[in-house]
């Protein structure tokens, strides 16, 4: 009779060991899709309870989705995708990660080290690939640098704030490898920058010196909430947002003039104008902000190369959640009742135009009165993703923040961004109400992706302004003079989609309905699209 050998211990292997490090350093969460080339990396997460693989149906979702996890969150998620088209799929929701300073980490498998080179299916140089995108790129093709590499590639892309990629020839992830034996870094679990004593003295004495000052807050001052009111109030200055800081303070905060900018109010134009001092706070000084040139100026970034793209009469290098406290504290108070005045009166003039814009009878349904329903009906701490297009451009200009917290793609612009970005803010936080706001073009880039939800059980809301065409196009295009052209799109319906995965659908086509409707979606706790027909115009 032929004995049968002791079952032997299971083999650790490279995939085994990069998988528990992470764990080890709180990062369990994963988007891609599974692969020939990355198949014990995918096995490694299955036998790791403690992690979470969400399977999308295209990489761009699985890089948008840790992009934006990043933006809510400030923590880590992973891209985990097979060689050669895995890899290239992810390109648009990386580069978004890029330009938005969020930090990614991004996995990628590759062919068996023997077939490397030209010729191999599904191989291509994904160090050449991604090398524009990055901040680390590497391959392991030394399982004893495995540990190494990948904490390497965490410090740089939480230091960096940017994306790290790691190629993973497919051999190498299924190799033995004892973990003692490994080389090791250690990865900074995050980083904040303290400005120096003359730094903040230049900054207060120019602040000191200002009789009309301005603060303008922005993406990088969201940490810094409380501090930027204490200054505001110390003070009496009006706060100012970029777009991405909206949301900052509530809307109903009397120090709050709006974001600044094509879509934003004419007070907070006015008032940079009229200023004779910009406080900058974590703001880039971008184009879309387009603050006047020779505007007097100082700025507080944790980021050196930002600082200066607008001259300066004094600069502090930090984190603004600790600059700005020691700002607050040497800055002298000031008074002006009159600015204080003012600001209250053009903060209800531009209230009261946003309720006249609201058109609550017009057919289709006018993008204004689609965001005074939300404003007025999603919970206060909702959590909210928008896309680029006119959906983002209502929602910038309209929608009246309380306690909610939304993300975008900022620099790059991409549309698509709001599901994805949807299905990260859920996983995130399972207990809020999610709110992804869209146009049909961008959703019907990857709505294949609305079933991940549906799959994965992730109650998302999903608001579909339908006014089939690409309306920020036709506007782009009239404000050039060229005539629409290329912009109309034959739409599915939305909501019967919506229930064709297994959801619930919810069509609207009445301005008194859509109240309602919202109402219902966030009763339900489960994935909902509000498919709305949309009038495309906008104002006048």
């Amino acid at each position: 009779m032929k004995k049968t050998a002791p079952d032997e211990p299971a083999t650790t292997t490279v995939a085994d060991v990069l998988i528990a490090e992470l764990e080890a350093w709180g990062i369990t969460l994963f988007f891609g899709i599974p692969g020939a080339s990355s198949l014990p990396l995918v096995e490694a997460i299955r036998k790791n309870p403690n992690v979470r693989y969400i399977v999308v149906r295209h990489e761009e979702t699985a890089a948008l989705a840790a992009s934006a996890y990043n933006k809510f969150t400030g923590k880590i998620a992973v891209c985990l995708t097979i060689a050669g088209p895995g890899a290239t799929n992810l390109a648009t929701g990386l580069y978004d990660a890029k330009e938005d300073r969020a930090s990614v980490l991004s996995i990628n498998g590759q062919v068996k080290m023997q077939y490397g080179g030209p010729g191999g299916i599904q191989e291509i140089d994904q160090d050449a690939f991604f090398r524009p995108i990055t901040v680390f790129n590497n391959t392991i093709v030394d399982p004893a640098m495995a540990i190494k590499l990948l904490t390497r590639a965490l410090r740089y892309a939480i230091v960096d704030r940017g994306v790290a990629q790691l190629s993973i020839p497919n051999d190498i992830q299924a190799a033995p490898l004892d973990p003692a034996h490994c080389e090791r870094e250690t990865c900074l679990p995050s980083v904040s920058v303290a400005p120096t004593d003359e730094a903040i003295r230049a900054v207060v004495e120019a602040i000191d010196g200002a009789k009309r000052p301005v603060i303008l807050a922005g993406f990088g001052a969201m940490n810094a909430a409380g501090a930027v009111l204490d200054l505001a109030e110390k003070l009496q200055a009006p706060v100012v947002t970029t777009l991405r800081a909206k949301g900052i303070l509530p809307d109903d905060n009397e120090w709050l003039a709006g974001v600044h900018g094509e879509l934003g109010t004419p007070h907070a134009l006015m008032l940079v104008l009229k200023s004779d001092l910009v406080i900058a706070c974590g703001m880039s000084f971008s184009g879309h902000t387009n603050i006047p040139p020779g505007k007097k100026a100082v700025q507080i970034d944790i980021d050196p190369a930002q600082l200066g793209k607008h001259p300066l009469v004094a600069a502090a290098w930090g984190d603004c959640a600790i600059a700005l406290p020691r700002i607050v504290r040497e800055v002298r108070p000031r008074e002006d009742e009159a600015g204080r005045q003012w600001l209250a009166d053009k903060r209800q003039e531009w209230s009261d135009r946003l309720d006249r814009e609201a058109d609550p009878e017009a057919i289709p349904i006018r993008p204004p009165y689609i965001m005074k329903v939300l404003s007025e009906t999603l919970p206060e701490d909702a959590v909210i993703s928008i896309d680029v297009g006119d959906n983002q451009w209502w929602f910038g200009r309209n929608f009246r923040m309380k306690r909610q917290q939304f993300a975008m793609s900022g620099y790059l612009g991409t549309m698509a961004f709001g599901l994805p970005g949807a299905i990260a803010a859920r996983l995130a936080y399972p207990e809020k109400t999610v709110v992804c706001i869209v146009g049909d073009g961008g959703f019907s880039m990857v709505m294949a992706d609305f079933i991940t939800a549906v799959k994965y059980d992730l109650p998302i809301i999903v608001v579909v302004l339908s006014n089939r065409e690409l309306a920020m196009i036709r506007e782009e295009q009239r404000e050039e003079g060229y005539p629409p052209y290329g912009i109309d799109l034959t739409n599915p319906d939305f909501a019967a989609y919506a229930e064709a995965c297994g959801a619930t659908g919810i069509r609207v086509t009445r301005p008194p309905d859509l109240e309602g409707a919202v109402k219902k979606a966030i009763s339900m706790n489960a994935p909902v699209i509000i498919d709305i027909e949309t009038d495309p115009k906008r104002l006048g």
